[in-house]
């Protein structure tokens, strides 16, 4: 009876194996259209925000991913037989040649060289393959580009806030728990003035926004309102610094530097009378805002009310009173007489005074935690921050439920957006500032490291709108405020 050689044997087997392949690449095939359809009949049934064409073209890139992958897989695995194969031919050839050292040393010499060759064109394929991958991935999202510009240094203890003036000359206001507020020269960093009027910590500052005028909210219990009359110095010549992509793989250091005493600015003027103080507040002033017009201002407390005042006549106007602990923010919309607190309830109220008559209040129940700030865009949206690590984009025709939700891992403090550009920017507690826009995709995150960028809690963002050097500050418990410039590729913007 005849015997079958150990190479035909080998070859039958390796045949087998590739005729059961192609079939199960035919059936893989065969299905596609089937699962594709049975991925948007599921797609339809499903509730979302997004509109249908948007999920659609999503699912159609995601089935381009799916299959590109899947090539790469079949690929891999049709390789993987071909060694094998190779290898039980090599087995039985040797076998047969056992006995001549010659032949096995030629036999060596073939089996290396045919190896290295599979193994070649196995990470050639994937090289190729994975290369497209990315390179399809790279064409549509460019990356944004975050450079520090500048530091503004000279407070002796944290900064809690900071606000850019509306009007010219465009200053930078910064308010620290050293009892002190400070106006900087964007474009120089140099101090221009001093405020010490309180008594206490300076928690929020914010300008007026048609007078050369500030607010600033106190733990002394107070609001003052003072005036300001700076000149702006000669810009000196920047020096180069390189853009920095934001990236993830920045090189972080939890060393913290060591808390020095920081000199305060030489030859800084200061102020130390209030053109108006405003009192009635039975608790830290926790914050504060001009609303629109510039007439009156609205205050939070920890004393767990909002009051309403006349700028001119210093009088309490209302007293906004529900919240069942203590307020933490308050924000007035630019275009319209509306407010918004924030408190450690958990809550945040809208408060409507379109109507002299009478003024409405709604009630948010979104956050798990402290909601540390709300804030109003120019538009019809609202975002709140917490500390549940949760930003929230809400709508005000509809706040029923978030129309975005961006979840952080790490508490979220006061938050800002761009007016033109529709950018969040986010300051957390683990000393990172994170971008995203209204839909909650991330943008970028600003670059730290030990050699720059915040080594304290992250306290408060702003954006300035003005053709300035810097377009987005931030400032910490580092005692330092931090000028950025931030740009966002329009690939990035577009939804």
């Amino acid at each position: 009876m005849p015997v079958e050689s150990g190479s035909s044997a080998a070859a039958r087997q390796a045949k087998q194996k590739r005729k059961s392949h192609s079939l199960s690449i035919r059936r893989t095939n065969s299905t596609e259209q089937e699962r594709s359809g049975l991925q948007r009949d599921m797609l339809e049934g499903q509730d979302s925000k997004l509109p249908l064409s948007l999920r659609s073209n999503l699912l159609d890139l995601f089935s381009q991913i799916e299959r590109e992958f899947e090539n790469l897989y079949i690929e891999n695995l049709e390789l993987r037989r071909e060694i094998e194969t190779l290898n039980d031919r090599l087995t039985a050839d040797g076998q047969t040649f056992e006995g001549a050292d010659l032949a096995k040393g030629a036999l060596k010499t073939k089996a290396s060289h045919s190896t290295s060759q599979l193994s070649q064109k196995l990470k050639t394929t994937y090289k190729a393959s994975t290369s497209k991958i990315v390179s399809s991935f790279k064409a549509t999202t460019s990356r944004a580009v975050c450079q520090l510009v500048k530091e503004y240094v000279g407070h002796r203890d944290g900064i809690w806030d900071l606000s850019v003036t509306r009007i010219q000359p465009v200053v930078l206001g910064t308010a620290s728990a050293d009892h002190s507020a400070m106006l900087w020269s964007i474009e120089t960093g140099k101090c221009l003035l001093k405020y010490m009027g309180h008594q206490g910590s300076v928690n929020s500052i914010k300008f007026h926004p048609t007078e050369q005028m500030a607010l600033t909210a106190s733990g002394d219990q107070t609001a003052h309102i003072w005036r300001y009359m700076v000149q702006l110095p000669t810009p000196q010549p920047v020096a180069d610094i390189s853009q920095t992509p934001c990236e993830d793989d920045v090189d972080f250091s939890d060393k913290d530097e060591a808390d020095g005493e920081v000199e305060g600015p030489n030859d800084c003027p200061s102020i130390r009378m209030a053109t108006t103080t405003l009192r009635s507040h039975q608790g830290v002033v926790i914050a504060a805002d001009w609303l629109v017009g510039g007439k009156q201002v609205v205050t939070a407390s920890w004393d767990r009310a909002a009051n309403l005042y006349d700028v001119e006549t210093s009088e309490l106007v209302h007293s906004l009173t529900g919240h069942d602990q203590e307020l933490t923010h308050c924000c007035t919309h630019p275009t319209q007489r509306l407010v918004v607190t924030s408190s450690r309830d958990t809550t945040f109220r809208l408060w409507d005074f379109r109507d002299p008559s009478i003024h409405s209040v709604n009630v948010f129940q979104g956050h798990t935690d402290t909601v540390t700030s709300a804030v109003f865009t120019v538009g019809d949206n609202v975002v709140s921050g917490s500390d549940d690590r949760t930003v929230k984009v809400w709508d005000l025709k509809n706040m029923r439920s978030p129309i975005a939700t961006i979840r952080t891992d790490s508490a979220v403090n006061r938050i800002s957006v761009s007016a033109n550009q529709k950018i969040i920017a986010l300051p957390h507690d683990n000393r990172q500032v994170r971008l995203f826009d209204m839909s909650g995709v991330r943008l970028a995150r600003l670059p730290r490291s030990n050699r720059q960028g915040h080594r304290r809690m992250v306290c408060c963002s702003a954006w300035c709108e003005d053709n300035t050097s810097c377009n987005l500050f931030t400032c910490g418990f580092d005692r330092q405020a931090i000028g950025w410039n931030i740009n966002i590729p329009a690939l990035l913007q577009e939804k």
